[in-house]
């Protein structure tokens, strides 16, 4: 992680009613960048909602924030794409953090409120809707530039260059894209597997979904 860590832009949006393949799906991946400071709560931003609260949203996925340096990447990938800060769904575009230097536990105070990292970004068909295109679903995984969820462990106010201060490394060295590739590549990896299962800052889903995987690879 570097010293000019910060908030490069922070993204609200409300659910909409989408068409995709002649179905109506409710959304909320479309965020729009806001000028001046916003409320962080222990939910979400004021002015921003998840629409399906089964996959997204709740206390350990209550900002998204996408590293601003992956942009770069996805120009290269999709040159015919406009890629507007917030087009990943994301909260927070973030500067000087990486899924490959963070830690799932890690602390950090942006603005007045004090966030932790909780886990990579699953993505789902939605990100598909949002860029026009199914293939993107695959090829977002397989770039492991997944992102990362913060819980709020303090309220506060945030706005778009906010430095982000780290106030605690995580006692546990299990980084945001050895989450992600434990569900990819590294699906047999018995060892980061229970060093995964102890990180007490890692959500309940992922611990049992590791568990299930840790029995079937140890009967």
């Amino acid at each position: 992680m570097k010293a000019d860590m910060k908030l490069i832009s922070v993204n609200v949006g409300l659910p909409r009613v989408v068409m995709s393949n002649g179905d109506r799906v409710s959304t909320g991946i479309f965020k729009e960048p806001v000028a001046g400071r916003v409320v962080l709560r222990t939910l979400n931003l004021d002015g921003d909602r998840q629409a399906d609260l089964s996959v997204h949203g709740g206390p350990s996925k209550a900002v998204y924030a996408y590293p601003s340096e992956h942009y770069e990447y996805w120009k290269h990938e999709l040159p015919e794409m406009k890629l507007p800060w917030g087009m990943f769904g994301e909260n927070f575009t973030s500067a000087g953090l990486f899924e490959s230097k963070l830690s799932i536990g890690d602390k950090f105070r942006v603005g007045s409120a004090v966030v932790m990292v909780t886990e990579p970004r699953m993505p789902c068909y939605k990100l598909g809707i949002k860029f026009g295109r199914s293939d993107i679903v695959k090829r977002f995984l397989a770039s492991e530039r997944t992102g990362f969820y913060f819980a709020v462990l303090q309220e506060g106010e945030v706005g778009a260059g906010d430095p982000i201060e780290l106030m605690k490394k995580s006692d546990r060295s299990v980084r945001v894209s050895d989450i992600t590739q434990l569900y990819t590549r590294e699906k047999h990896n018995v060892g980061l597997l229970r060093r995964a299962m102890d990180v007490e800052a890692l959500p309940d889903s992922w611990k049992s979904y590791f568990q299930h995987r840790l029995e079937k690879l140890t009967k």
